[in-house]
């Protein structure tokens, strides 16, 4: 049976004291960044290989083989451990729910997890670019993608990233939920199947994308710099707001005090912490 909504609830919230612990050890908190961000570049790379020649070929398994393989970026991050700014937008929110981490926490991993993951996503793809691997199909499937979610106006990515996020974060939510590693990759597999598939927008999917495709010369920085404008509140809005927050008030009532906040820097540094998800 699936963990109970407040036992998930209460192991999200320790998850929280333990990642705003790791964020006050910077240096090595922007590297788990940063892997996370080059996790879910490698997804993308995969994904542009093994549908380019399908996109060429216009045949309609197209999207449905690049969600088929895109679950590798969850899986790495869950399973190898690294810190994906659109996971945190839901755990961090849901520790200050519970009021075991504060605001000024919520905003430190925020910003550093995200940093950390353009920084990797941007690193992956220059390796990429470096290896000369998506040449013919692969370059022009980038070039077609990037420019088709630079032509979507603003609100239109918001609310493809605000399904996208809540699409994501329902996974590492029922991923939460269960004990068992095999449950965890099938939950984490469904539901990245059905973002990449109905065509959702994922900021830190998207500075792979858009890097790519800026290395070869399809488009130009501004249009990441763009894209990310909006997709990023919208992550927050679908992942943070309606799944963090909406499980968060299905678990019952907000504590009425700070029971589990550590006072002391080094308090929560040298408290035993839970192993890393997105």
């Amino acid at each position: 049976m699936p963990v109970p909504v407040p036992e998930a609830l209460d192991d999200h919230a320790s998850l929280a004291v333990a990642k705003a612990a790791q964020s006050r050890d910077l240096p090595r908190y922007l590297w788990t960044s940063a892997l996370a961000g080059a996790n879910v570049g490698l997804a993308v790379v995969l994904l542009v290989s093994v549908s380019a020649p399908l996109v060429a070929a216009a045949n309609p398994a197209a999207r449905l083989v690049q969600g088929a393989v895109f679950g590798l970026a969850l899986t790495l991050v869950v399973f190898a451990g690294a810190e994906l700014f659109t996971g945190n937008a839901m755990v961090m929110l849901q520790g200050w729910w519970r009021r075991t981490t504060s605001a000024a926490d919520l905003g430190r991993v925020w910003a550093a997890s995200l940093l950390g993951n353009v920084v990797g996503s941007l690193l992956l793809a220059a390796a990429v670019h470096a290896g000369g691997t998506l040449t013919g199909p692969g370059t022009s499937m980038l070039a077609t993608v990037t420019a088709a979610k630079h032509a979507a106006t603003g609100p239109q990515l918001l609310w493809r990233a605000v399904l996208c996020n809540a699409l994501v974060c329902l996974a590492l939510w029922m991923a939460a939920r269960t004990r068992s590693d095999g449950a965890k990759l099938a939950v984490l597999w469904w539901a990245l199947l059905a973002f990449i598939a109905s065509g959702f927008e994922h900021s830190v999917a998207n500075v792979t994308v858009f890097g790519l495709a800026a290395l070869d010369g399809s488009i130009g920085w501004d249009a990441l710099a763009r894209n990310l404008a909006w997709t990023v509140p919208g992550n927050v809005l679908g992942g943070g707001l309606v799944v963090g927050l909406g499980y968060a008030w299905v678990a019952g009532r907000r504590p009425a005090a700070v029971a589990a906040l550590a006072t002391a820097p080094d308090g929560e540094a040298d408290a035993p912490a839970p192993a890393l998800a997105g």
